[in-house]
């Protein structure tokens, strides 16, 4: 700011000095070429207000200027100095009004507070200060408290507080004290009129003084809040460096200085960033939305530490890659087709998936069981993310819907490790085939492994005249006949299971082609 500091002159000084030598010559009953004196050490003191009051209302001048170029910026500091020149005009009206009071006592409706003819007059003061009921001395008193509590609040600078307080010290002398005086009846009883104007006219310049010291502090703390850089460049923040094919590439583009001389402090979890360039980079070692957040430390122009709290979203993915084979896009009908679903650089918390066709299903973080519901039809199924604030679809995917096909039937029996055994025709032990109930079915293929629910089956054995005799299953199990039946074979003979009816997860029964061969070992 090009407003400065105006130090105290020393003709301002000697005029102060001459003031305190005085009252002390005063209280000596000294000549009236004395009370003459008074009036050289008013006329000083106005000076002094003036260039004050001058000095003063420049600063009131850039403060209106800067509230109009930057009222963010500006405004707490401009109220707060306007704050101060109504409470300063206030107590240096009080003076003025006292001063001129005084005056019209001593000289009549006449008088001149500038060319005072009766300055000896020791009745005027204390009958405008200290009459009872009417006097204002106490007035005085009190407004001078106020403004110096109120004033000395707002400097910051420690001696300055107390040349201040020091300038506006209603405290009354330990002689005085003694006498039993207050401070309005210790400065205006038997107080000259010169004198008393002088004594007012030195308040007036003490709330200029002052005035001034807290415009100094307030229009310096315009820039002194600010925090000082030494470099400046242009930076773009992108939403998002992965925009997927018809997105929006969003970005914030700022222009951001920094003190090269002086870094900030980075605090992220608490914990302190070991980097004076900022940068900031952790492991992700799992998937799924993030957010960090901690806040930064700085010292501005007037050594006071600003803290500043930030946040920050991101999202882990996991690597993916999609293939498809287009010969093998297939669903099949009625069952429930395990998928997985997945788009690089989003996550699948962000993901939608529906289906045409049949049904949908998630089971889990990327995965769904699609169950398509007729064969011979497609079924679509279209994926969808959220980018950007807004819903956008990501791909379309289709497959052809076929029947399942048939399972294969098989005698189930323990594995000799645990486990269990399926025997799909050829030598069987005459001891695992009693020991078993009946007969399973299912696509059991190394791609599908579906279980179908066996309803009925027909066993062919062939009797000594080699004629083929059918005996029916019990559902999945071996009937009773079937049972006598094989109990009662030879080794190295054969029957077959022939005619099988099975249900499938589709709901669709079906009848397998072919028969299983048993032959007893």
């Amino acid at each position: 700011m090009p407003i400065k500091k105006k130090r105290i002159s020393p003709r301002q000084k000697m005029i102060n000095l001459m003031y305190l030598v005085l009252l002390a010559m005063l209280a000596l009953n000294v000549s009236t070429d004395v009370l003459e004196g008074f009036s050289l050490v008013a006329d000083g003191l106005k000076k002094s207000t003036e260039n004050a009051t001058k000095v003063n209302g420049g600063i009131y001048s850039t403060f209106d200027q800067q509230m109009k170029n930057n009222p963010a910026k500006v405004k707490e500091w401009y109220e707060k100095a306007q704050y101060v020149r109504g409470m300063s005009d206030s107590l240096f009206n009080l003076a003025e009004d006292l001063k001129e009071a005084i005056v019209r006592k001593s000289d009549g409706k006449n008088a001149d507070v500038n060319n005072i003819r009766n300055r000896e007059d020791l009745e005027a003061s204390t009958q405008v200060m200290l009459a009872p009921g009417t006097g204002r001395g106490k007035e005085l008193y009190e407004a001078i408290n106020r403004y110096r509590e109120r004033i000395v609040r707002m400097v910051t600078d420690k001696e300055k507080k107390d040349i201040i307080a020091s300038n506006l010290s209603t405290e009354v002398p330990s002689k005085a004290k003694i006498l039993g005086k207050n401070w309005q009846e210790y400065s205006f009883e038997n107080m000259p009129t010169a004198a008393a104007v002088t004594l007012l006219t030195k308040l007036q310049n003490d709330v200029r003084t002052a005035e001034g010291e807290v415009l100094h502090t307030l229009i310096s703390n315009i820039d002194i809040k600010d925090v000082r850089v030494n470099e400046i460049d242009a930076y773009v923040i992108p939403n998002a460096q992965t925009v997927v094919q018809g997105g929006r590439f969003s970005a914030r583009i700022l222009m951001a200085a920094v003190d090269t001389t002086r870094r900030p402090t980075i605090y992220i979890g608490g914990q302190q960033i070991k980097n004076d360039k900022g940068y900031y980079e952790t492991l992700c070692t799992k998937t799924g939305d993030f957010t960090f957040s901690g806040y930064i430390e700085m010292l501005n122009g007037s050594g006071e530490k600003i803290r500043r709290d930030f946040s920050q979203k991101y999202s882990v993915v996991a690597p993916s890659a999609t293939v498809s084979a287009d010969i093998m896009n297939v669903l099949y009908a009625g069952y429930d087709n395990p998928m997985s679903v997945s788009v690089p650089g989003i996550p699948s918390s962000k993901l939608r998936v529906s289906m045409t066709g049949g049904s949908l299903e998630q089971k889990g973080e990327g995965k769904y069981n699609a169950r398509p519901t007729t064969p011979g039809t497609e079924a679509v199924i279209t994926v969808s993310a959220e980018s950007e604030g807004r819903q956008q679809e990501m791909g379309k995917f289709t497959f052809r819907v076929r029947k399942l096909p048939d399972p294969t039937a098989f005698i189930a029996y323990a594995a000799e490790g645990g486990g269990e055994n399926h025997f799909k025709g050829g030598s069987l032990s005459k001891q695992i085939l009693m020991g078993t109930e009946g007969i399973g079915a299912a696509i059991d293929d190394g791609l599908l492994n579906i279980a179908f629910r066996v309803n009925s089956f027909e066993t062919v054995f062939y009797d000594a005249m080699g004629n083929a005799v059918p005996y029916k299953s019990n559902g999945a199990n071996f009937s009773d006949q079937q049972k006598a039946q094989m109990r009662g074979l030879a080794r190295n003979k054969r029957f077959y299971i022939t005619d099988i009816h099975a249900t499938g997860p589709d709901g669709i029964e079906r009848t397998l082609d072919g028969a299983m061969q048993v032959i007893i070992k």
